[in-house]
């Protein structure tokens, strides 16, 4: 071997090992992975600002922030169900840590049917996710599913309890729902056996499609009601504008299941605090980020319940509610 050849290699050697000790430091340096949260919902995000908020809050409380220590990408099916399968797979192939689901129980199916490994968190279950087959039990789930049961069915009887105390002559109570919705008929089940311990009547009016509110809302007109209550479902959230408003045109006091729908101008909304609910779906998060298993992660139930009266929608539609309903709002909106 000549003295050129000889260093020749001896500088390809250095330069090697030049290289090999610039290059070590900077692969210890590269960044962690940042978490992805992939949220599906069924309407648009304008519709959830208030609980996707509280959602970044508990994040935020757990230490995580957004854009910085974690990720979150939003699906929104926009009301159309008919996009929930396609929504969900997206997200699967995206490869999310996480799915939050922040619907009911038709968008969870197909969360579920998109994944068997991928952790899905519920971020509002309807009335009993083990007789949907979402988890085996509220303590331990089972599978890859697990978050937050709001009994959205269970406080059917107090809602109208409390609907019947607000609305001091109301006798006949017409019910909007959507059959196709088999947590809704539970629900519509409950209402109706709650009804006769009040001593109210119940008119149930079926809603199949966009195309059946005008026939009903005209039919109802002639019925004349004391009260409409509206059972929770994603028909019903897409036409939420047109149930109030026929609502306020026929002065018609009215109950929700769904906060939003007051907020829009209903009469009364009691059930479960949903910010509170998915403030807590941040824990699900951090839980199952740190390394627990949704399947050993019981399922929680909500323990905090809010009443929401809109008192302006009361004085629009000449209703004068009780001073002693009124002192146990959480939230009246004047």
């Amino acid at each position: 071997m000549t003295v050129k050849h000889m260093r020749n290699k001896i500088f390809c050697l250095a330069l090697s090992a030049m290289l090999f000790a610039l290059s070590s430091p900077a692969a210890a340096q590269q960044p962690k992975k940042v978490p992805q949260i992939g949220i599906l919902t069924p309407v648009p995000v304008s519709a959830r600002v208030n609980v996707f908020e509280a959602f970044r809050k508990g994040l935020r409380e757990l230490g995580y922030i957004e854009g910085k220590n974690i990720a979150i990408e939003i699906r929104s099916a926009e009301g159309k169900q008919e996009r929930f399968p396609a929504l969900a797979a997206g997200l699967v192939r995206l490869k999310v840590d996480i799915i939050v689901v922040a619907g009911g129980n038709t968008l969870i199916r197909a969360a579920m049917n998109a994944t068997k490994t991928t952790p899905i968190v519920m971020a509002g279950a309807g009335p009993d996710p083990v007789e949907a087959g979402f988890v085996e039990s509220l303590a331990r789930p089972g599978a890859n599913v697990t978050g937050v049961s709001t009994l959205s069915g269970e406080l059917g009887g107090k809602r109208l309890e409390l609907f019947k105390e607000a609305v001091t002559k109301i006798a006949r109570v017409a019910i909007l729902y959507d059959p196709a919705i088999p947590a809704t008929i539970v629900q519509l089940k409950d209402v109706q056996t709650a009804a006769r311990a009040l001593g109210l009547t119940i008119q149930a009016w079926e809603i199949r499609g966009t195309d059946d509110f005008d026939r009903v809302f005209a039919a109802m007109g002639k019925e004349r009601p004391d009260g409409l209550y509206v059972l929770r479902s994603l028909l019903m959230n897409v036409n939420e504008k047109r149930i109030v408003g026929f609502a306020l045109k026929s002065r018609l006091p009215s109950v929700y299941s769904n906060r939003e729908a007051v907020e829009a101008g209903g009469l009364m909304y009691y059930g479960a605090d949903f910010a509170e609910s998915y403030r807590r779906v941040a824990y699900y998060v951090d839980r199952i980020l740190k390394g627990a298993k949704p399947a050993e992660l019981p399922v929680e139930q909500p323990t905090k319940f809010e009443l929401v009266i809109n008192l302006k929608t009361a004085k629009q539609i000449g209703l004068t509610i009780p001073q002693s309903v009124l002192f146990r709002a959480d939230k009246v909106i004047r």
